[in-house]
């Protein structure tokens, strides 16, 4: 290996956030998730420890690896890029930079007795028939759409379907708003908050999405869909480079029937193609399931999901399915879990869940 290439650990809070968010902002691999802002804000929020594996040559940053010690009730937990999100992951400028960054990582696990490293990382896009019986069920893939020169393009872009729904939605009297203000985040907790309830899933503390908004400033939009003053849609969209990724999105139940999650996503959509974003990723879904449909009416296409684990050192592909003995297990277990869960009064889930979540890096 090249001996002027310098490799290193180091703490998030002493490496120089904006030589790490020079570099991100220029490698085209990068996604909003690679900001410094994700791990300060996992930092402040959550205690979890942040790390930035370097590589320098001749004093120039040529390759970066963003990681999270994650803490462990039991154990020394893991190390992941990233936590709490679908990406994260490697940023080099060639094999050999890349080769350097995960032997760093590697070697930071084995000081701290870490036995489990994660990366996230986006892969090619999946062809047609791909997408059917060639890849496994519950097969997990990432959702991306290429947006045109502006909203009213993508709007004629959509089936007429797809535009009588969003129009559905207006018709109904429901009108959405995008804001900027901090408080805006109080709004959108109240809708987000009762629906993982809904699902019988542990929900994000309202501080994580507060330290994310101050973090990411006017990088993190919040749409909130109303109806007359009730919040009953509403999502978090990341801006980095040209493109933009919505991690959360959530409806009232009671509402659905008013199409709000139609007006939801067009007007995050309609408002980032305006800006001059040209990609929107749609977040992870699981192939042929509701949630793939409905992004893919909105013209996205499947890529694929490549997480793989390094426990002590040795690579391992999680695997993006559900299938094996413990998973199926889980399985089993886990609608028992999410019907106890969805009998919880939601203020004992909203002080219940981030305790759990924190150390869910999923």
């Amino acid at each position: 290996m090249n001996t002027d290439i310098q490799a290193r650990a180091s703490r998030f809070n002493v490496f120089p956030a904006t030589e790490y968010d020079q570099y991100v902002a220029g490698h085209s691999q990068a996604t909003p998730y690679h900001s410094s802002a994700w791990l300060q804000a996992t930092e402040s929020a959550y205690g979890h420890t942040c790390w930035l594996i370097t590589v320098h040559h001749n004093g120039s940053l040529c390759g970066v690896l963003p990681l999270v010690k994650v803490k462990s009730p039991i154990g020394a937990g893991s190390l992941v890029s990233l936590p709490f999100c679908d990406l994260g992951g490697v940023l080099a400028d060639n094999a050999e930079i890349r080769e350097r960054l995960i032997a760093e990582a590697k070697a930071l696990a084995r000081t701290n007795r870490i036995k489990i490293m994660e990366t996230r990382e986006s892969g090619a896009a999946l062809e047609t028939e791909q997408t059917t019986d060639a890849l496994p069920a519950h097969t997990k893939v990432r959702m991306l759409c290429e947006l045109p020169e502006n909203s009213e393009a993508l709007f004629k872009s959509y089936k007429p379907k797809l535009r009588s729904q969003i129009r559905k939605a207006q018709k109904n009297g429901l009108r959405a708003e995008l804001l900027t203000e901090p408080d805006a985040v109080n709004l959108f907790y109240d809708v987000f908050s009762q629906n993982m309830r809904r699902l019988g899933s542990p929900v994000h503390s309202l501080q994580w999405f507060k330290d994310l908004k101050a973090a990411y400033g006017d990088h993190l939009l919040i749409s909130v869909v109303f109806q007359g003053d009730k919040p009953v849609g509403a999502g978090i969209v990341l801006l980095g480079g040209k493109q933009a990724c919505i991690p959360w999105a959530s409806t009232l139940e009671e509402f659905n029937r008013l199409a709000p999650n139609m007006l939801l996503y067009w007007t995050l959509l309609s408002h980032v193609c305006d800006l001059g974003y040209t990609l929107f990723d749609f977040g992870r879904s699981t192939l042929g399931e509701g949630t793939y449909r409905f992004k893919k009416q909105w013209g996205a296409e499947p890529y694929r999901l490549v997480w793989t684990e390094y426990h002590s050192g040795e690579q391992n592909p999680t695997g993006l399915d559900t299938s094996g003995n413990g998973a199926t297990r889980a399985s089993r277990l886990r609608p028992v879990i999410e019907n106890i869960w969805r009998r919880l009064p939601l203020p004992f889930a909203n002080w219940l869940g981030p305790k759990l979540r924190r150390y869910i890096t999923l």
